[in-house]
């Protein structure tokens, strides 16, 4: 059955499809579609910032599994990933983090043209409603709310401290000049409470005529005629609907749900799909480049209450007043870009401190003291394939992480550096002493074995859909008209950062080429 005809289909209305969909359908002579598989984000824990460990394996998570991944020892690793309104923005640590300067110009100097950090620098800034005030970086009155977090738990700053103390300078704007430092991040909340991408740019926006938006809509095919992309087949109400897009197909399903979807439309490998009885329409290396941050911390009593212990009746209270205390912290209120050696030239290390023992996504698995740190620029490369080709089958993943000397070996400095961090006479103040959690000794295997045997996801996952592999530097599918990706999955490289800061610019970068093209295109092909 076909439903209905739109200029644009955006599939996926995650931190990039809202944006997307937004931006696109602030013109009323344009018709707009944004089809999202999971449920609305009505749910009022949702814009708690400390439940957001509680979401996890969750209705509002995909919940994927990787296969056995080969550097950790073949263990299968837990992959959360948004499925709501506003994606993992609904659901993740609320960090605002863009990566440093140096990840977006290597992606223009390997051919990503645009894509320099002067070139995405002003979409970064249109995006901000930053409540330190519009400047050189950041800007005031956008759709998302970028804060400095109302939680700054006694442990988190203590982490700072002794960062300063072994040698690390204070940096009060880790998304500024330079990114080389530690402090408190700024996060996606406005009064206490979290802001995603669906609270910014698509709730205020619901009543505009030209904008449907449809949760519980997954797509299981895209449609074509002859080389073009013309629609997609949506499972709706017991039974396939298709909706026709006139202009362009957007997919916004993020790093895995992207490729997935590509590679069963025979967008993808030409063998793995031949393999599969799926006929190749464009022989392109969808799916593989998948980059992803492999995290590992350290873990001590603590002397003072820790987050968990910090979530009293007194603090809902307070949270209830005023939207500020431990209920609105992140959890990882904090975060540091240092060097790994010395014989580094740039931070090569992303460090956080957290006021808790860790788990899942940062999530609170008991009382402690942590510092957590990760390669911020792994050269590991894993990659993504289909199980068969239902929709419904989720994707084979392997991340490959620990499978290169370069994440080897800066994994066992960066765990050093943190270490050392916990030597510090601040940090000591606030601990016992006792390790809960940390490799025997911190010689190379020691620290290698712990690693493969308790790291995991830090929910970055990127590069499947590569600009310059499978997608031009304006998101177009090479060989394919009328479809676009944008979403975490085009990064060429997972940026120096958490990722959603960056996937949202890409959103709003997006929807800016997706204009151009419209603005010169035959009227017959953008009009319904």
């Amino acid at each position: 059955m076909t439903e209905g005809r739109y200029d644009y289909v955006i599939v996926g209305a995650g931190s990039a499809g809202c944006v997307v969909a937004a931006r696109l359908s602030a013109d009323p002579a344009v018709s707009v579609l944004l089809l999202e598989a999971g449920s609305t984000d009505n749910s009022p824990d949702l814009t708690v910032p400390v439940k957001a460990p509680s979401f996890l394996g969750s209705a509002y998570d995909w919940d994927f599994r990787s296969e056995p991944e080969p550097g950790l020892g073949g263990r299968v690793m837990t992959l959360n990933h948004g499925r709501v309104l506003g994606g993992s923005s609904s659901i993740n640590s609320m960090v605002y983090l863009r990566g440093a300067a140096a990840d977006y110009d290597e992606w223009a100097a390997a051919g990503a043209t645009g894509w320099s950090y002067a070139e995405v620098l002003p979409y970064f800034r249109r995006c901000e409603d930053n409540d330190r005030g519009a400047d050189d970086f950041h800007g005031a009155g956008g759709p998302l709310a970028v804060s400095d977090g109302r939680s700054r738990h006694p442990l988190s700053a203590a982490f700072l401290e002794a960062a300063q103390q072994a040698g690390y300078p204070l940096n009060e704007d880790m998304n500024g000049a330079t990114q080389e430092g530690v402090g408190f991040t700024q996060v996606t909340q406005r009064d206490g409470r979290r802001w995603s991408t669906a609270t910014g740019y698509l709730r205020p926006n619901r009543g505009r005529p030209n904008l449907t938006v449809l949760t519980d809509s997954p797509v299981s095919d895209l449609l074509f005629e002859g080389s073009r992309a013309v629609g997609v087949r949506v499972d709706r109400d017991g039974g396939p609907t298709d909706y026709r897009a006139d202009a362009e197909i957007v997919v916004c399903a993020g790093a895995y749900g992207s490729p997935q979807m590509l590679m069963l439309a025979g967008i993808g490998p030409a063998t793995h799909l031949t393999a599969l009885g799926v006929p190749v329409r464009a022989d392109l290396p969808v799916g593989l480049n998948l980059q992803d941050h492999l995290r590992s911390g350290l873990c001590y009593e603590s002397t003072l209450p820790s987050l968990q212990r910090s979530l009293t009746d007194e603090a809902l209270a307070l949270y209830e007043a005023e939207g500020r205390g431990p209920i609105s912290s992140n959890v990882g209120e904090t975060a540091g870009f240092i060097r790994s050696s010395p014989a580094v030239a740039e931070p090569n290390w992303h460090v956080n401190g957290v006021p808790a023992m860790i788990g899942g996504m940062i999530g609170i698995a008991g009382d402690g003291v942590s510092v957590i740190g990760w390669p911020s620029k792994p050269t590991s490369c894993g990659y993504l394939e289909l199980r068969d080709t239902d929709p419904s089958t989720p994707p084979r993943i392997v991340h490959n992480y620990l499978m290169t000397g370069y994440d080897r070996r800066t994994t066992c400095d960066g765990m050093r550096r943190m270490r050392e961090i916990t030597e510090q006479p601040a940090f000591k103040a606030v601990s016992t002493g006792r390790l809960l959690l940390g490799p025997e000794g911190y010689d190379d295997p020691s620290i290698l074995r712990f690693v493969r045997q308790t790291g995991v996801t830090t929910h970055h996952p990127c590069g499947t859909c590569a600009i310059g592999e499978v997608v031009d530097p304006e998101l177009r599918v090479y060989g394919i008209e009328g479809l676009r990706v944008a979403d975490a999955s085009v990064l060429p490289s997972v940026t120096r950062s958490n990722t959603n800061a960056p996937t949202i610019m890409v959103g709003e970068k997006a929807a800016d080429l997706l204009l151009a093209a419209r603005a010169t295109a035959p009227a017959a092909v953008v009009s319904a």
